[in-house]
Formats: C-alpha cells, sequence, structure tokens
C-alpha cells in the first residue's frame, strides 16, 4: 500500500481547483507588502495550484517558490505560474530548495498535520527563514478538531497559545494575529 503523502488532496485536487476562492487573497498581498521588502524571496508552503496566492505574489513582483505534495496540484501550479519553482514534496520532509527566504505563507496546511508533524514544518519553515524573516499561517485561534470537507480527514487547530509555544521552541515570535475577509485566522511571526 503506498503513503498517500498529500493527505487526500490529490483525490480531490480538481474539485479544490474548482471552488478555491479569492477570500485571503488580499490579507497576504497586504502582509507582504508591509512585511517585506520588494522583490523578497517567499516559499509558499502547502501552494495547491498557486492560484491565488502564489500568483497574487508573483503578481506583485516576489520571488515565489512553491512546496505541495499533491502532484495534480503542482501540475496545475506548472500550468498556471510556469516560470515560478515548484517543488512536489510533503512539507515536513521538504528541502526547501536548499536555500533560505525573506519570507513564507502557508495558507489552508499547517492544521490538516497531526501534531507532531505541525511541529515539524513549523521547524523547517523556521529553518529556511532569514534571520528577520516572516511568516504567515492559517489557522483557527481557538484549539478545536473538525472533519476537512473536501477530503473528510481530521484537521486541527492547536490554538494561539500552544502556536505561540510552539513557534518560540523553533525560533519564531508571534507579532500579531490578522483576520481575512471570511474570518479566518492568522499567525505573523518573525525569525529571531
Amino acid at each position: 500500500m503506498t503513503t498517500d503523502h498529500s493527505l487526500g488532496w490529490e483525490a480531490v485536487a480538481e474539485r479544490f481547483i474548482a471552488i478555491r476562492s479569492e477570500i485571503g487573497t488580499a490579507l497576504v498581498r497586504s502582509w507582504a507588502q508591509e512585511c517585506l521588502v520588494p522583490s523578497s524571496s517567499i516559499v509558499d508552503v502547502g501552494c495547491g495550484s498557486g492560484v491565488p496566492i502564489a500568483k497574487a505574489l508573483n503578481d506583485d513582483r516576489f520571488v515565489v517558490f512553491g512546496i505541495d505534495a499533491s502532484r495534480s496540484l503542482v501540475r496545475a501550479f506548472r500550468d498556471n505560474l510556469p516560470t515560478v519553482p515548484v517543488a512536489c514534496e510533503p512539507a515536513q520532509d521538504s528541502s526547501f530548495f536548499g536555500r533560505t527566504f525573506e519570507g513564507a505563507v502557508s495558507i489552508g496546511l499547517i492544521f490538516l498535520l497531526d501534531t507532531n508533524d505541525q511541529q515539524k514544518v513549523l521547524g523547517k519553515i523556521a529553518d529556511a527563514l532569514d534571520p528577520g524573516g516572516r511568516l504567515l499561517f492559517s489557522a483557527p485561534q481557538q484549539a478545536c478538531e473538525w472533519n476537512d470537507t473536501l477530503t473528510g480527514r481530521a484537521s486541527l487547530s492547536l490554538g494561539a497559545n500552544a502556536y505561540t509555544t510552539r513557534m518560540k521552541r523553533v525560533g519564531l515570535d508571534l507579532v500579531r494575529c490578522l483576520t481575512d475577509d471570511g474570518g479566518n485566522n492568522y499567525y505573523d511571526a518573525v525569525r529571531r
């Protein structure tokens, strides 16, 4: 039996592409423009098809890289952003292109992972950030569990206190929480 490194997203990739909305895009763009200098490098961890987040950052002239574990989503990413580097690998095993970045975004991924993998991915992202680099990721502020509507798999938010503690362990400090126009919570952190 083969392991599904995409955590069910390969099976629902076409549906996800069809229904992915623009919610959160304005917030991510505003965050990047406020926190990073123009032409900064940003890695999109759990980039999906690249639309809308990586595309918006690329359109704003940031140097974007993508990581996603779904082969179908990575193919769509390459179709949507043919000049943007993308790696088809799970974030928890990623080499992060063997480089560091000024910024990282992870929208809709962290809470899909189990507790240990959440810590591992936060650590890998922290290691891939330059000192002073910024991370923006989405997860509810409250600790909660639910089933993802597309994959049916469990989703888990550790909650704001746990994320703050876990980020500190890997060299990230929470700067603030932000909310998008859909009511989704984002953690904005800086690498020490």
